[in-house]
């Protein structure tokens, strides 16, 4: 069985850092672009930051040269950095990978994992 899980959120306050992993697992043969997304209260899910296989990134605006997105593709992993964090931060913030696995090529999305910052 397929499976991506996330972990690594938390409460913080404004200013501080959090770092969440996401590591895919199961009878996969190949990952393509990998990134986190998120949903804040009562607003659509949007694109935070996505790698693709050989690295090259993509950032929403809004956290550019604050979060750094970055994966370790002998352990099917990867991570986001999130420093200099603010309120509006807040949301549960969702793993995405494009893989070539047991059912053929599809989107797999993680649980979700909770970040909320404080002011």
């Amino acid at each position: 069985q397929v499976q991506v899980v996330e972990s690594g959120g938390g409460l913080v306050q404004y200013g501080g850092s959090l770092r969440l992993s996401c590591a895919a697992s199961g009878a996969i043969f190949s990952i393509y672009t990998m990134g986190w997304y998120r949903q804040a209260l009562g607003k659509q899910r949007e694109l935070v930051a996505k790698i693709s296989s050989s690295g090259m990134t993509n950032y929403a605006d809004s956290v550019k040269d604050r979060f750094t997105i970055s994966r370790d593709s002998a352990k099917n992993t990867v991570y986001l950095q999130m420093n200099s964090l603010k309120p509006e931060d807040t949301a549960v913030y969702f793993c995405h990978a494009d893989m070539w696995a047991d059912k053929g090529r599809r989107i797999y999305w993680g649980q979700g994992t909770q970040v909320t910052v404080s002011s």
